[in-house]
């Protein structure tokens, strides 16, 4: 059975499942650009939406937040780190380290920003296809001259089904060396290189055994171009990504 992880598609039939993997690649694209510029008050409103989208989606917010605590833990460092180099009114200072109002206020909103872009991440990789992703990059592709996008497009597709079985290999890994007390060893460098390097074996000979399974079965880029089959909310929601885009972009 395939682990379920944050990133794993769920079936569903809300109107995200059914929106056409073309139009939420759009939308992701202009919502992440509108985003460098927004300001606090823009990004709650769209937090508020998203939150929206996931109850909609069907999905478990603080379950789906208790899957990513680890990248919240990075938010966390991003936080500090911008709280600590941002110059302003100080508001407390101990040796060499200053935390000024606006440190603080840009610490927040740049991690706010990262939090934002992963929940959306999240939506989409929860509500469509990898096969559907591929047939949109594809889709995109197309009209470059000089870029195999049957390929291109074959290669991300493998990398998002990547994802769940990296995260599944990262667990099994780390329940095997808890179960040999490694978990006890107080250098974090060495306990980060004691996973990875297993990780990165596990993810090699995983992605060989791939290729042999498509060389087995004779697979080639020459095949039939995919079918698109639009919900006909195309149009609302790519409206609707515009207003958001804007207030993002001048809020």
């Amino acid at each position: 059975m395939a682990s379920i992880t944050p990133f794993t598609y769920r079936q569903g039939q809300s109107l995200l499942h059914l929106l056409d993997v073309r139009c939420k690649f759009f939308i992701i694209c202009i919502v992440s650009m509108s985003m460098l510029s927004a300001h606090l008050p823009a990004c709650f409103f769209y937090f508020l939406i998203l939150l929206l989208f996931f109850k909609k989606a069907g999905l478990n917010f603080f379950a789906t937040l208790n899957s990513i605590k680890y990248f919240i833990l990075l938010l966390f460092f991003i936080f500090i780190a911008r709280a600590l180099t941002v110059k302003g009114d100080i508001i407390f200072s101990l040796y060499d380290i200053t935390i000024t109002e606006q440190s603080l206020t840009e610490g927040f909103l740049v991690a706010f920003k990262f939090f934002l872009v992963m929940l959306t991440g999240l939506l989409f990789s929860t509500t469509t296809k990898p096969s559907s992703v591929k047939n949109a990059v594809q889709w995109f592709l197309k009209p470059i001259p000089f870029v195999p996008e049957k390929r291109v497009a074959v290669m991300i597709s493998l990398s998002l089904s990547f994802m769940p079985v990296i995260l599944k290999q990262a667990k099994e890994i780390s329940d095997a060396q808890k179960a040999r007390c490694a978990n006890l060893q107080k250098n974090p460098v060495k306990r980060i290189i004691r996973l990875v390097l297993p990780l990165l074996k596990k993810t090699f000979i995983s992605a060989d055994r791939l290729v042999f399974a498509m060389e087995s079965r004779c697979y080639n880029d020459d095949r039939t171009d995919p079918e698109f089959l639009p919900s006909g909310k195309e149009i609302p929601f790519l409206i609707g990504s515009f207003i958001i885009s804007l207030s993002l972009a001048w809020l």
